[in-house]
């Protein structure tokens, strides 16, 4: 293979590979002429392989991908092979499909034309209006595109920096030489119905709502357990959670820690690793997410709209109190700017109530190590590993009430300065990605 196809086949398998490699297989099913095999061998997963036939990925337990690579540019009923697809899949398996421009037909037909490329000339171009009409005809849900390679040379670092920079550059974005699409199938509780829940209270200096958080606690439908986490609190909230343990240890499984640590993160990750249930989901101990609403995100899930839930607390009108202006300035840019940064269409990005299943929560702390530390909070990290791994993200509005005991451990500067390195980072990290040497 010529040098500069083995450095575009490299540049998909680094953009490929950044969700890939917290996966438990890559599968490429549906192999067009001409492919001989490299880009698959260069994507990083637990195992890789190639299949003649539909692969099988409806284990429920493991997180796999089905690759097309090029397939849905080579084929007469797009509908047709997704529709095949899709009994073969469980709700945590992906297809991600490397898909040509289609504003560069021209391109395409003239490099096999000129035999600079083996195999058939590509017959379907599919624009994001197309593929997202098929999806929607065939079960599925495009949740993330990716632009990947504009020059196919290093030109001694040139065009490696070019394909660097041109993915977050308005409109010059667009002339990529191909797309990494991400496709989630709809598949909702009837086929998959997690046992348990597990609701982590992080508190401190709560002491006055510890109770009422397990009076407004609903029904979630199935077994689940309530996690307080306790963090040095001054007020008595640690004595106040072993009270209430005992008092309603006939309704709910009670589990108290406290966190040797700091901060929100810290407590949410220790209330995490003591949890037992499919779903985790986590409440602020001050209530201002009303506890009755946690349904919602439970019965998101379950209904197969998305694998990771989050709240959002802008669509409603705030209690008087329950949000200040620069806070809600604060939140309403950060969104916007993670939105942007990550791909993903996002109302709200600090809310403090999320959802997740507890086996991408073990694939989030793996993305962790390679991205680094440094959400004081746990928002960013969460919203940005569930957009790199292609969980699916929804929003789920909620109306943001007032506080009714402590006051807010919110330090608006200082923890603002902290969340926008972190988009910054997330700028260069996700936005940019990484390209191979």
């Amino acid at each position: 293979m010529e040098a500069w196809k083995r450095y575009f086949h490299d540049l998909l398998a680094s953009e490929i590979s950044s969700t890939t490699r917290y996966y438990d297989a890559v599968v490429q099913y549906g192999r067009v002429e001409g492919d001989d095999g490299y880009l698959l061998s260069r994507i990083e997963s637990g195992s890789v392989a190639f299949s003649e036939t539909p692969p099988d990925l409806t284990a429920g337990d493991r997180r796999a991908a089905v690759l097309l690579n090029g397939t849905l540019n080579h084929h007469l009923d797009v509908q047709g092979l997704l529709a095949q697809l899709k009994p073969h899949l469980a709700r945590t398996s992906r297809v991600m499909v490397v898909a040509f421009n289609p504003y560069l037909q021209w391109l395409y037909r003239a490099a096999v034309r000129l035999k600079f490329e083996r195999g058939q000339v590509p017959t379907t171009f599919l624009t994001i209006t197309d593929l997202d009409n098929l999806c929607r005809l065939a079960g599925f849900e495009r949740i993330r595109v990716r632009p990947a390679g504009y020059v196919p040379w290093r030109i001694f670092g040139l065009g490696s920096l070019v394909n660097r920079i041109l993915p977050a550059v308005p409109l010059l974005k667009h002339l990529s030489l191909a797309s990494i699409i991400i496709l989630r199938p709809v598949i909702g509780a009837d086929v998959e119905r997690p046992a348990s829940v597990s609701v982590v209270i992080p508190a401190r200096n709560e002491r006055g709502n510890i109770e009422a958080a397990l009076q407004r606690m609903p029904d979630l439908g199935s077994d689940f357990e309530v996690i307080f986490v306790e963090g040095h609190s001054s007020d008595g909230t640690w004595e106040e959670i072993l009270r209430v343990r005992e008092k309603y240890s006939d309704r709910v499984n009670i589990i108290p820690l406290q966190q040797a640590g700091k901060g929100k993160s810290d407590a949410v990750r220790l209330g995490f690793e003591h949890a037992s249930g499919d779903l985790l989901t986590i409440l602020d101990a001050d209530l201002t997410m009303p506890p009755e609403l946690l349904t919602r995100f439970v019965d998101a899930y379950r209904g197969g709209v998305a694998d990771f839930i989050n709240g959002s607390r802008i669509l409603y009108p705030m209690e008087g109190g329950a949000m200040r202006f620069l806070n809600r300035l604060g939140n309403v840019f950060f969104a916007k700017a993670l939105s942007w940064v990550l791909g993903v269409r996002l109302g709200d990005s600090l809310c403090g109530t999320k959802l997740i299943r507890r086996d991408d929560y073990a694939r989030l702390v793996a993305w962790r190590k390679d991205f680094g530390d440094f959400d004081p909070f746990g928002d960013f990290e969460m919203l940005f590993a569930s957009a790199v791994l292609g969980l699916g993200i929804v929003d789920v509005p909620i109306r943001y009430r007032a506080r009714q005991y402590g006051s807010t451990q919110i330090r608006r500067f200082h923890h603002g300065l902290m969340l926008l390195k972190m988009t910054l980072i997330g700028f260069f990290r996700v936005k940019l990605g990484r390209i191979p040497k």
